[in-house]
């Protein structure tokens, strides 16, 4: 039970999949069908000039997602509150380290990771198991004090991410979202809107996963 838990939580996590989407909730309308378009791959995602991680230190709250994760194209009616909580890299070859607070059965859950520096200041990797299972994670934009948006890529499957200092952002950076996750065949129907309520402050020690 334990490990499938683990499982979802690390699907939730990331929004990628290893497997083909399925049919799943649409959101705020059903788009006509569109041909198919071949997703943009890692070279092609743009990443932020001069990117400083240590403005981008301290708590963020998930706002949304744009992604084809089989998880949450079945069960993104499911999602629950989620923040991260970003702590720079105490030196040059130190890593960036994430720790993510979500819930899952009603339990609150800590996954403790760290994101490797590359020579692109808005561009880090977290390492799986084997290369091909490494997630390539760029920061296309923020303001570093209202939002930011990051992009996970993973096995040429793509998820982009809205994190926010707080639950709300101004409707333009909603916009600016939604327009980026569609030039990368990512559209309103494959994007899910995180709750702002429910958010979990700490978790228990059995329930801290740490992946460093």
């Amino acid at each position: 039970m334990m490990r499938i838990c683990v499982c979802v939580l690390l699907l939730v996590l990331l929004g990628l999949s290893m497997f083909d989407p399925v049919d799943g909730r649409r959101t705020r309308f059903k788009p006509k069908p569109k041909d198919k378009t071949k997703e943009k791959s890692v070279e092609e995602i743009i990443p932020a000039k001069d990117i400083d991680i240590h403005q981008m230190s301290g708590k963020w709250y998930l706002l949304t997602v744009a992604s084809r994760c089989q998880h949450l194209l079945e069960k993104g009616f499911k999602v629950e509150g989620t923040t991260i909580t970003l702590t720079p890299p105490a030196s040059t070859n130190s890593p960036l380290k994430v720790s993510t607070f979500t819930k899952l059965n009603y339990q609150c859950w800590e996954i403790q990771q760290h994101y490797e520096t590359t020579k692109i200041s808005s561009r880090f990797l977290l390492k799986g198991n084997m290369p091909v299972m490494n997630t390539e994670i760029t920061v296309i934009d923020t303001d570093y004090s209202s939002y930011a948006i990051l992009v996970y890529k993973r096995m040429k499957k793509i998820t982009m991410k809205l994190y926010g200092r707080s639950t709300q952002v101004p409707d333009a950076i909603v916009d600016k979202f939604e327009e980026l996750a569609k030039k990368h065949n990512l559209g309103l129907d494959v994007i899910f809107q995180f709750p702002d309520y429910g958010f979990c402050q700490s978790a228990d020690k059995e329930y801290t996963l740490v992946m460093t």
